[in-house]
C-alpha cells in the first residue's frame, strides 16, 4: 500500500524556490537572450541594459566629422532575460553560499562623479 503522509519531505533550497509566482498556477515563457533556452518569466533574470548607439571607438570618428558642434547620440534601452544558467556562466549573478542566499537586500551599487571616477558611499553608522 502507498501512505503520501509517509513519504519524507524534501529540503528546499530557497524559499521562493527561485521563482516569483507566489499563487499563479503557470507564468509565460520568455527566452534567454543568451542561448535562446526557454524560461518562465518569473524565474528569468532580468537586467536593463542602457548603451549608446554608437560604440566608443566610432563615436570620437563622427563628432570629428559631424558639422553640429555637440549632438547628443540617442542610446538603446534593453530589457535582456538571461536563463539561470547562462546568468551564472556570464557573471550577472554569483552563486551564493547557504548562509548568504538568505541575505535579501541587493549589494551596494557603485557610484561615480561627473568625472567617471568611482565614489565610495559614506557608510551608516549603526543606532
Amino acid at each position: 500500500m502507498y501512505f503520501p503522509s509517509a513519504v519524507p519531505i524534501s529540503t528546499i533550497k530557497r524559499r521562493n524556490h527561485g521563482r516569483n509566482k507566489k499563487g499563479r498556477g503557470h507564468v509565460k515563457f520568455v527566452r534567454c537572450d543568451n542561448c535562446f533556452q526557454a524560461c518562465p518569466k518569473d524565474k528569468a533574470i532580468k537586467r536593463f541594459q542602457i548603451r549608446p548607439m554608437v560604440e566608443a571607438a566610432a563615436l570620437r570618428d563622427m563628432n570629428e566629422a559631424s558639422v553640429y558642434e555637440s549632438y547628443a547620440i540617442p542610446k538603446i534601452y534593453l530589457k535582456v532575460h538571461y536563463c539561470v544558467g547562462c546568468a551564472i556562466h556570464g557573471k550577472i549573478v554569483a552563486v551564493r553560499s547557504r548562509v548568504n542566499r538568505r541575505i535579501r537586500t541587493p549589494p551596494p551599487r557603485p557610484r561615480f562623479n561627473k568625472d567617471g571616477k568611482k565614489v565610495t558611499a559614506p557608510v551608516k553608522a549603526a543606532a
